[in-house]
């Protein structure tokens, strides 16, 4: 299995490691920085070097439930050979900044997710929600809770805790990972937000841009979307 070092440090940004693993479209590493698509997040992109010949990685992703990172082309790797990755920072920073205020929405709109994805400067969660929020008051909060600067933490729960407080669970169609015996869990503040995520995140609120405009849109009679742009 390969070791995940970003699931407790999103700040790494190049790493040296070893080929566990060579597959048809890309390499298994003994650890890695690079997030795997999931949860809504993209998959992270970047490069990897190896005897001084630089290969792009075009994106990460679980494949049999191996971490897999993937290139254009496999010839050329061999098991066991050592490498130095390096992440592509401004996109996978963005994503951490969307993320984040991602959570801050749901802290705003206390109603089940149904649906979500992150971008690069712009995201959107959708809502198990009949009426529509006014979208100038959500813009007013989001931006005010960007100014105070919490911070986030990152802890775990078992998953007896997690049963114990199924409310914890905010995502309706994406349920926490288990089989370890431990829930990643993110903190936002002493109260602001604190969910199940395995997502990468920014370490204090003031990193996130300010959104600049939320839109609401009508996707079904109880589903609102609501979109974040920075």
């Amino acid at each position: 299995m390969t070791i995940e070092l970003f699931r407790n440090n999103s700040y790494l940004k190049e790493h040296d490691t070893t080929i566990s693993e060579i597959v048809s479209d890309g390499l298994v590493l003994n650890e890695t920085i690079f997030y795997p698509e999931g949860g809504g997040q993209p998959g992270d992109e970047g490069s990897i070097k190896i005897n001084n010949q630089t290969i792009d990685i075009i994106g990460t992703r679980y494949n049999d439930n191996k971490l897999v990172h993937v290139i254009e082309n496999i010839d050329g790797f061999k098991k066991n050979e050592e490498v130095k990755l390096n992440l592509n920072w401004i996109k996978r920073y963005s994503y951490m900044k969307v993320h984040t205020c991602l959570h801050l929405l749901c802290s705003i709109i206390p109603f089940p997710v149904t649906g979500g994805s992150i971008g690069d400067g712009r995201g959107r969660l959708d809502f198990d929600l009949e009426t529509k929020p006014d979208k100038e008051e959500v813009l007013n909060k989001i931006n005010e809770l960007i100014n105070k600067d919490y911070l986030i933490h990152i802890s775990s729960i078992t998953d007896k805790e997690l049963d114990d407080n199924p409310d914890l669970v905010r995502t309706m169609a994406v349920k926490p990972p288990r089989g370890s015996g431990q829930i990643r869990m993110i903190r936002i503040g002493d109260d602001i937000d604190f969910q199940p995520c395995g997502g990468t995140h920014v370490s204090k609120t003031s990193e996130i841009n300010h959104v600049k405009s939320v839109k609401i849109e009508n996707k079904g009679k109880m589903n609102k979307r609501i979109i974040l742009k920075f």
